[in-house]
């Protein structure tokens, strides 16, 4: 599941009173030109410094590397977060976060459900059967 997906689930079941994100603290560009601004904000490399050389370069402890690209479990702050709220969501609103889910394609829709036909009994009982076949076939 994408991200935004994800994103758009929770604000569906977050309580009414609850507003969004003040506009200083959303994540995300500035505006239209943002990226180009980011671009031309780079700054020219620096005449007097070589990269290629050995000096000034700060030995990197593997350890340290190793220690700070593990991954973190978040799984009991993602526990502690889905379960304060124990807000159930409507049926509808729970359709709507499945058929955004769900893919457009017909191999990806829910089969229709069809009403099971009940067996229609019979009117008639097993001895009006043998009275029938008494009069007609003549067997006692």
């Amino acid at each position: 599941m994408s991200a935004s997906l994800l994103r758009r689930g929770l604000e569906l079941l977050e309580p009414p009173g609850r507003a969004k994100a003040p506009p200083g603290l959303q994540r995300g560009r500035a505006g239209p030109r943002a990226a180009g601004a980011a671009r031309r904000r780079k700054r020219a490399p620096e005449p007097g410094r070589n990269k290629a050389t050995v000096k000034g370069r700060v030995v990197k402890s593997a350890i340290e590397e190793y220690h700070k690209k593990k991954p973190v479990n978040h799984l009991r702050e993602n526990l502690q977060y889905m379960l304060k709220g124990r807000l159930v969501a409507d049926k509808a609103v729970t359709e709507q976060v499945l058929a955004q889910n769900r893919g457009r394609k017909s191999k990806d829709q829910p089969p229709e459900k069809t009403e099971k036909k009940k067996p229609e009994g019979t009117v008639f009982t097993e001895e009006d059967f043998r009275k029938f076949e008494r009069e007609y076939f003549g067997i006692p």
